[in-house]
């Protein structure tokens, strides 16, 4: 159980929630794991799937206070919201400053300056930890010009110059980053990144977790009532969840770069968990793909703190609080949005 910006998060699984005296009551079987006050609360996001009684139903609509229901995997079932907020204000705001240019600029240049900034944690902590392992100029080289990068994107004068930007500073991290692959080098090389189709192994990984982290990104946007088909960075296209891919461009190297470097270099992933079709595309066994995604809901518990709220958190909820945050932003209760930078 986490209560966070006004948000109550049950991350217990087999919790019920019920309502007393205007209570949230977090019931595991015969025990009461807490109670909170409905009157405090913006939104309840639960993780499970023994639900909630009619009456916190009821009185969440009557309150106006969210109450989202996802698995514990964190896929979106449903949401409930009373008949006086819902969402539509919300989202008239976020369609507004996604047609406006330098709103949504604005917000563009946060998620990829967030993005480069994480980007350029990952080869500093990197190179400090495994300097013999690395090319060392080549490394800081790499980050003296993520420094550069940053302050451009932060200052880009259209969405085609921080696209540019965004780009070619890609292109540098995946061309340095694959050093960072300290075992087993000769079956996990990695020297670019290849998308569509994959190929390689470190490639398959890449694109596997990042469709996990666009999933998760999306389901934590929906949550917090905004539309994740409409962005801001990324065009709209029908079936894309265009928002969903912003918000997760700050989160891409932390979360999924690092998770899959960690899987190779704790060999919890082999070689032989993948097979091999034409033209250097892998696909992961059945079995491989299991262990991944066990070790992906392990890795979301891990707890750390986040550098804005500067409270300890699971990382699997980091796009839900980041999701929070940005439709403060939209509404108006904060001045800026604040990227997730790790430090």
């Amino acid at each position: 159980m986490r209560h966070l910006l006004n948000t109550l998060f049950v991350l217990t699984e087999d919790a019920y929630l019920s309502l007393k005296d205007e209570n949230v009551v977090i019931n595991q079987n015969d025990r009461i794991l807490g109670q909170i006050p409905l009157i405090t609360l913006e939104n309840i996001v639960y993780f499970g799937y023994k639900g909630a009684s009619p009456a916190l139903m009821g009185a969440c609509t009557k309150r106006s206070v969210g109450l989202c229901f996802l698995t514990p995997r964190g896929r979106l079932l449903a949401r409930i919201s009373g008949e006086s907020r819902g969402n539509v204000l919300l989202r008239r705001k976020q369609y507004r400053l996604a047609d406006d240019k330098e709103g949504s600029l604005s917000l563009a240049r946060n998620f990829i300056a967030g993005k480069l900034f994480n980007s350029k944690v990952i080869l500093s902590r990197g190179l400090r930890d495994h300097r013999m392992s690395v090319d060392e100029k080549k490394f800081t080289d790499t980050i003296h010009d993520f420094s550069t990068s940053i302050n451009c994107a932060r200052a880009a004068k259209d969405k085609d110059t921080l696209r540019g930007i965004e780009g070619n500073a890609a292109h540098q991290y995946f061309s340095v980053v694959g050093e960072l692959i300290l075992r087993n080098r000769e079956s996990f090389p990695f020297y670019e990144r290849v998308k569509r189709p994959p190929e390689g192994r470190v490639n398959a990984m890449l694109s596997f977790a990042y469709t996990l982290l666009a999933h998760d990104c999306a389901s934590a946007l929906e949550s917090v009532g905004l539309d994740a088909y409409v962005g801001f960075l990324h065009t709209d296209r029908s079936g894309r969840v265009s928002l969903a891919l912003d918000l997760m461009e700050e989160l891409r190297s932390i979360i999924v770069d690092r998770f899959v470097l960690s899987l190779i270099n704790r060999e919890m992933i082999k070689s032989d968990h993948f097979t091999a079709s034409e033209n250097n595309v892998f696909r992961f066994t059945d079995d491989a793909k299991r262990k991944f995604l066990t070790a992906w809901q392990e890795k979301k518990k891990e707890e750390i703190r986040h550098p804005f709220l500067k409270e300890k958190i699971p990382w699997g909820l980091v796009p839900y609080t980041q999701a929070l945050l940005l439709a403060r932003y939209i509404r108006g209760d904060l001045n800026g949005y604040p990227a997730f930078l790790w430090k």
